[in-house]
This record gives C-alpha cells, structure tokens and sequence, in this order.
C-alpha cells in the first residue's frame, strides 16, 4: 500500500460558531466553513500530497455526537505543551498533559469545546 488508510475525518459538533473558535485559536489555522446539503461544515486547511488526512468538524444532531468515549483522533503538532495552554483558555479541558510514549514520541490529550476527546501528537 503506498497511501496512508485514512483518507478523512469528522468531528462532531454542537455549536459550528464555537467549534470553529476553539480549533481556529488552538492550531493557529483557519477553517473553511460550507454548508452541503443542510450539513454544517468547516474543512481543516489541507495540504495536497501533504502528511495525514484531511477532515472537517460536522454538525448533524440526527447522525453526530461529541463524545469522550469514542474515536480517538491524533493532531500533529510541534508544541504540545503550547497548543494545551491554548485549549485551556479556549473553553476546552487539558486531560492529559504531555507525555512521552517512546524515545522521542510524545502525546497530550483535552477535550475539546463540544465535548470531543481529542489527542496530540509530536516527534522530538
């Protein structure tokens, strides 16, 4: 196989307008809000040919719901301890600060604004 397996992600929101406040401050991006169908969603920046996936918050009462117990999704980034002290001033919750998993592997882990756990994840 010569692809990474996941091809994209959704994330459930309640409220599109905090949602996209909250990942916009943690991850210092912009996200590309559309409505498809009656289905609210906002596109992380995506990056053709680019490492990961590419993926949207979701807003759809009849077939999405943030949940702390279910999938758990990994965001690349080079600062974990930075994007946590965002996450704690912008309505999440740090539930795991960073960790070191192997010799130069490190992860954190918070909720996000609607109720979503979320992880990091960064190579020293």
């Amino acid at each position: 196989m010569n692809r990474n397996l996941v091809g994209w992600f959704e994330i459930p929101v309640i409220d599109m307008k905090r949602a996209v406040k909250f990942y916009n401050a943690i991850f210092d991006i912009t996200l590309t809000q559309m409505d498809t169908d009656g289905l609210e969603m906002a596109s992380f920046p995506f990056v053709e040919g680019g490492y990961g996936a590419g993926g949207a918050l979701v807003k759809n009462p009849d077939f999405y719901s943030p949940s702390d117990k279910g999938i758990l999704i990994y965001f690349a980034t080079e600062d974990i301890p930075k994007v946590l002290n965002i996450v704690a001033s912008s309505g999440g919750k740090i539930l795991q600060e960073k960790k070191q998993i192997t010799a130069n592997t490190y992860i954190g882990l918070f909720l996000d604004s609607e109720g979503n756990r979320i992880a990091l994840h960064c190579r020293d």
